[in-house]
């Protein structure tokens, strides 16, 4: 009926924006979603919206900065549904970031920042690799963005080091036949990017774009099946700038 169908699929950060647009496509293909994100309240309105349309999903509170919750969330999955077969690393903190530069951003918060939006992922990564192997193999996408090629604050910083981290894992965790690639977005129309980024700013990234217009989540949604599937079976260690 599907090419996701049987399968299990993670998505982080998924109670809005382009990771909700994951989950609930990946559920429509037949997918068990796993919701996993630290909004409890967000999470749990994505899951039930899955289910009220025939699909499988769970909420799962998860803490992409600390271990031990990306282990417990793993733990859960398998519980649930048995085996995990893709994940998306898409966690990140991005609406209402503090504008600061390098040199005078907070360093805890520098450092609780890098926690969710790098290092996160290989938290993530690390927690469920193991149950992919068991399935014989499995398919990971790394949110990145566009901002990771402009020079520009810590939000630019993590996304270099999710594309250097997409590689690597990819060099690793290829013999597992696990792939790893990446998805970097330009400015694309959710809530987050119309309450983080001025009208004027944006206006003006647009102008310099050659298909002058922002995203949408669907822009960005086929891309990632395309990853997860068997359709790109012989890809890995690619970042794909979805970004017009």
């Amino acid at each position: 009926m599907s090419e996701f169908s049987g399968k299990t699929a993670i998505v982080t950060g998924a109670g809005q924006g382009i990771g909700e647009a994951y989950a609930k496509s990946l559920a429509k293909q037949g997918a068990a979603v796993v919701i996993a994100e630290i909004n409890a309240e967000a999470g749990e309105r994505v899951a039930q919206s899955i289910r009220d349309e025939g699909g499988q999903a769970i909420f799962l509170a998860t803490d992409v900065g600390s271990a031990d919750s990306c282990n417990e969330m793993a733990d859960q999955t398998i519980k649930q549904f048995g085996g995990i077969d893709c994940l998306v690393n898409n966690a990140a903190i991005f609406a209402g970031k503090r504008k600061e530069g390098l040199l005078t951003i907070d360093l805890d918060y520098y450092r609780r920042f890098m926690d969710v939006n790098m290092n996160g992922l290989l938290l993530v990564t690390r927690a469920v690799y193991k149950h992919m192997a068991q399935r014989g193999g499995g398919s990971i996408v790394n949110q990145s963005s566009s901002a990771a090629w402009a020079a520009g604050d810590f939000y630019s910083l993590s996304k270099v080091g999710v594309n250097a981290l997409t590689l690597s894992l990819a060099r690793e965790l290829g013999p597992m036949k696990i792939r790893v690639n990446g998805i970097a977005p330009g400015p694309t129309d959710t809530e987050a990017t119309r309450t983080s980024v001025k009208p004027e700013v944006l206006e003006q990234i647009l102008s310099k774009m050659p298909l002058g217009r922002m995203g949408t989540a669907d822009d960005i949604v086929e891309s990632c099946l395309f990853l997860l599937s068997a359709r790109s079976s012989w890809i890995t260690g690619q970042t794909l700038c979805v970004d017009g």
